[in-house]
């Protein structure tokens, strides 16, 4: 059985690392900080055999040099488009990445906006898609574009609705804060900030969440239902036409009023 575990990084990151019963190999996605992965390696007596990283960004990225002189066999993975030191396999959309040890074939998805080559991996129900689509949320556009991440959040939000959605940050209760300005009377939504809450007063993670509950919860993802629509044209002052239109504005919304 393949096992997810959450490693916590920094104030508010989470490196997932990926093993299976039995075997003694592992592998981590977006390593910011190699010490978590060496000390649960090293507890487990486990082995590094890959790194997967979804973008460029520093807080997923800075503990692989140091992992891959540790584990100088571990292959890294990672996006194509993006100038990430160490990656020795560059990868787009339609690559797979097939981790033998593991029993695990990962496939590959282009998802810019946060980033201009940020890559996700998907594969038996299980989406690592670091930071663009958060619990609730999204990540801000930086060196990608509105558009772009607009069009992301609509390739992950066809994806089956079963599938789990492990992000790279602890970013839930934030989100649904903002989640509730544009939706407040969303039953599902209400429900889902007790759940949220309740785990964080007991010291738990609220990630991973189902794709399911993000297309109920989710903002960001629910571009085309009435009330977010509603919402958006009311903070913008104008009538949205589209998906994008009304992405930009909610998520220009969040980062003037909320952020």
């Amino acid at each position: 059985m393949l096992e997810v575990i959450p490693l916590p990084a920094f104030d508010d990151n989470y490196i997932w690392l990926l093993q299976q019963q039995g075997v003694a190999a592992c592998a981590v996605v977006d390593p910011g900080d190699e010490a978590p992965v060496i000390a649960y390696c090293a507890e487990h007596d486990l082995r590094l055999s890959a790194i997967l990283i979804t973008h460029k960004h520093g807080d997923h990225t800075g503990g692989v040099a140091e992992l891959k002189r540790r584990w100088p066999r571990a292959v890294v993975y990672g996006p194509a488009h993006e100038p990430v030191a160490d990656v020795e396999r560059r990868l787009v959309q339609g690559d797979e990445v097939v981790l033998e040890e593991l029993r695990l074939a990962l496939g590959v998805l282009d998802v810019p906006g946060h980033t201009e080559g940020h890559i996700a991996f998907h594969g038996e129900s299980l989406l690592f898609c670091g930071d663009t689509l958060f619990a609730g949320g999204c990540g801000r556009v930086f060196s990608g574009s509105f558009e772009q991440l607009s069009d992301s959040l609509r390739q992950i939000a066809a994806l089956p609705p079963e599938t789990q959605v492990y992000c790279a940050h602890e970013y839930t209760l934030a989100n649904l804060g903002f989640a509730r300005w544009v939706e407040p009377e969303n039953p599902a939504l209400l429900a889902r900030i007790r759940q949220e809450q309740d785990k964080r007063a007991r010291g738990l993670p609220t990630v991973p969440s189902s794709l399911a509950l993000e297309l109920a919860t989710n903002p960001f993802l629910r571009t085309d239902q009435p009330a977010v629509i509603e919402a958006a044209e009311t903070w913008a002052g104008r009538t949205l036409s589209g998906h994008r239109e009304v992405f930009r504005a909610l998520r220009q919304w969040k980062d003037r009023d909320y952020d």
